[in-house]
């Protein structure tokens, strides 16, 4: 038995959990037509194999028609759901982990123009800023209706498996009715009295405990404390604490604190990187301190050793580890093993909830293999032959392609230009707010060393240095430069957001940064421009800005450039710029045409991606086996890469991430393990 307090078993009532690590609901968005189909099943059953004690689906499944799915979420309202259901939980349960589903109204945090196009209802008319529908007041046929339908819906997951239900009571339906914010209802489900806010709710609880019987596990993940004037407090959160540990209807709290209702609420909740780790732990320990009731608690519990403190504190009985089970679905296996250092680490870079938001699926930044484990490899399996792998490149697609090529058992050798590996991701950490980012580098540097991976940095790889090393396979990754050569004239007058992060341009006094590239490094470098204290105006012709930074990653930069009184100008494009003594005038025009308009400033600013550097690609191009083409159709289903165009080729050339094209850091590690993975 180990005396580790994260290893140790807990009795949830009639159910015995394995450990101490739960992965609370969430909605990866993977569902086909609102069930959870092959790809939803292999990704909660890796977390299962990976040792989780219980592993909670959906954030959140729909109960009824009128709570339309917003981010492809399940519909448990469909009877259809049960078979599908039924065979994730026993796929879950043969690896010995427990499963429950989480259950919901979303209320007016949905849209009418979704589903079928019923009202979003409320107990109140009052919109929801983040989803902008406003809701139709609840009748009190509604009540009744819903009621039963989580009722109906309790029963489908019981007969689907699962071990139990959670309800979500933060931000959606049920907490609107609890909260003086937004219950605007008369008779016996509004009013002042907390009695009777909170009556749905219990209501709610006693259909579906009615329904399901008592050998199955009922909880609720509710707000204590919305942070909001006028909603729920930190005193009525305790309260409301004891009256569900005493209404006799549920076996557990899952705490968290704050609302949902706006991207900066949400993003304190759920709090990104560069903001404190386990921000409402303390606060869950009070709930359980208060209430002497099974706590369950997540949000930014990224490592192991704060999950150890969790539990060991007494703060809460199960610790949700959640995102960072998205990055690696086998920590608690790797914590059984005593191989804490090969856990991958959650950098909080959010890519994973700010694409959900945006309508995609869930994707880890630097773990590829979550949610596509269909096709693609946690555990990465060893090569039938060794062979020798040269890579030019030790950015994170270069890196990630060093250690999928080693963990395969092969020889492998990394040219790198510069004195230290990280690529773009070592600008990116230059800002204090996102020096996490520098683990997605630190880890792997740990694993490519552990394997053997030899570096020669300091090294601009050409032709005669990758032949000398009688490579196999060659992979380019060499990423890109700033791509700043955009303008009709005046192009010589401009510098790139790189310049501005490295250091290597110091910020002038009256700056134009002119973003359409709409990625971190514009938003970053108009930021260390205005900390120096600029007047900084961010220009780009799209309609809104910055939008491959996405929602909850855009709330710490507003809140400091806001801050820091950085204006924003949308819909207007830079066209040329020139110099007038010591000023350049930057001559701007529109997409939409008829505006010819000038700024006059000491500094202008270009974001707009890279150009792929790849001499060296075309350089080697003449001498590989596959002249360098690629079999997408391979590459799409996994399968190993087989082409040859040139029979006397030596040696197969791959190029991936920003030396193929601009684009992002999980795209050039997905490029990397994708391929790497068959070699």
């Amino acid at each position: 038995m180990s005396s580790d307090p994260l290893l140790q078993p807990y009795q949830l009532k009639h159910l015995t959990l394995r450990n101490r690590i739960i992965v609370t609901s969430h909605e990866p968005a993977y569902p086909e037509d609102g069930m959870p189909k092959e790809r939803y099943r292999a990704y909660t059953v890796e977390r299962a194999k990976g040792g989780v004690a219980l592993t909670m689906t959906a954030g959140s499944a729909a109960v009824s028609k009128d709570s339309p799915p917003v981010f492809n979420n399940l519909l448990a309202y469909k009877d259809e759901i049960v078979p599908f259901i039924r065979e994730m939980t026993d796929a879950v349960h043969e690896q010995g982990a427990a499963i429950m589903i989480q259950l919901t109204h979303l209320g007016r945090r949905t849209r009418w123009d979704k589903g079928d196009w019923l009202p979003v209802i409320a107990p109140s008319h009052q919109r929801e800023v983040a989803h902008r529908a406003f809701p139709k007041k609840l009748e009190d046929w509604d009540i009744a209706r819903v009621i039963k339908d989580f009722a109906d819906a309790a029963e489908r997951m019981k007969a689907g498996g699962m071990d139990g239900v959670e309800l979500e009571a933060y931000g959606h339906l049920i907490d609107q009715f609890t909260s003086p914010v937004t219950n605007e209802l008369d008779g016996p489900y509004g009013g002042a009295s907390l009695d009777t806010r909170l009556r749905f709710c219990l209501d709610v609880f006693r259909a579906m405990r009615a329904r399901v019987g008592d050998d199955f596990i009922l909880g609720v993940r509710y707000t204590a404390d919305e942070g909001l004037p006028g909603g729920t407090g930190r005193a009525e959160g305790l309260e409301i604490s004891r009256r569900l540990r005493d209404s006799g209807l549920i076996d557990y709290l899952n705490v968290i604190r704050g609302h949902i209702d706006t991207d900066p609420g949400l993003t304190d909740v759920i709090p990104i990187q560069g903001m404190a780790n386990s921000p409402h732990l303390d606060f869950a320990g009070e709930i359980r301190a208060a209430t002497h009731f099974p706590t369950f608690h997540a949000a930014k519990i990224p490592d192991v050793a704060t999950a150890r403190h969790a539990i060991a504190s007494g703060k809460v009985d199960m610790v949700g580890m959640t995102r960072a089970h998205m990055t690696d679905p086998h920590i608690v296996r790797k914590i059984i093993e005593k191989r804490e250092d090969d856990i991958r680490p959650c950098v909080g870079a959010n890519y994973c909830l700010d694409r959900i938001y945006q309508g995609g699926m869930a994707f880890c930044i630097h773990n590829a293999a979550t949610g596509r484990e269909e096709t693609m490899p946690h555990a990465i399996p060893k090569a039938e032959i060794r062979r020798k792998i040269v890579i030019a490149g030790a950015g994170p697609a270069g890196l990630e392609a060093a250690r999928v090529s080693a963990e395969r058992g092969h020889d492998v050798v990394v040219f790198e230009a510069a004195n230290h590996p990280g690529g773009q991701i070592r600008l990116t950490a230059q800002s204090e707010r996102r020096r996490e980012m520098m683990s997605i580098i630190d880890w792997r540097m740990g694993q490519c060393e552990k394997h053997g991976v030899v570096f020669h940095f300091n090294s601009w790889a050409d032709a005669h240095m990758i032949a000398a090393e009688s490579p196999d396979v060659v992979i380019i990754a060499t990423g890109g430069l700033p791509h700043t050569d955009i303008l009709s004239s005046g192009n010589d007058l401009v510098v790139s957001s790189w310049d501005i992060i490295s250091g290597d341009v110091k910020p002038g006094a009256n700056v134009l940064v002119f973003d359409d590239a709409g990625d971190h490094a514009g938003l970053q470098a108009a930021e260390i421009i205005a900390k120096a204290g600029a007047r900084v105006e961010i220009m780009t012709p799209d309609r809104s800005f910055a939008p491959e930074v996405m929602a909850m990653n855009l709330v710490p930069y507003m809140r400091s450039l806001q801050a820091l009184d950085v204006s924003f100008t949308v819909t207007y494009r830079l066209e040329a710029a020139e110099r007038r003594g010591n000023a350049i005038v930057a001559r701007v025009g529109s997409d939409y045409g008829g505006v010819a308009r000038e700024r006059v400033v000491d500094q202008i600013v270009v974001n707009h991606g890279t150009i792929p550097l790849d001499d060296l690609y075309f350089e080697l191009r003449p001498a590989s086996r596959n002249l360098g083409e690629v079999s997408y159709d391979h590459l799409i289903t996994g399968h190993a890469q087989t082409l040859t165009r040139n029979a006397a080729g030596t040696y197969q050339l791959f190029r991936i991430g920003d030396a193929v094209s601009a684009r992002n850091t999980h795209a050039a590690i997905y490029d990397a393990l994708r391929l790497a993975k068959d070699l």
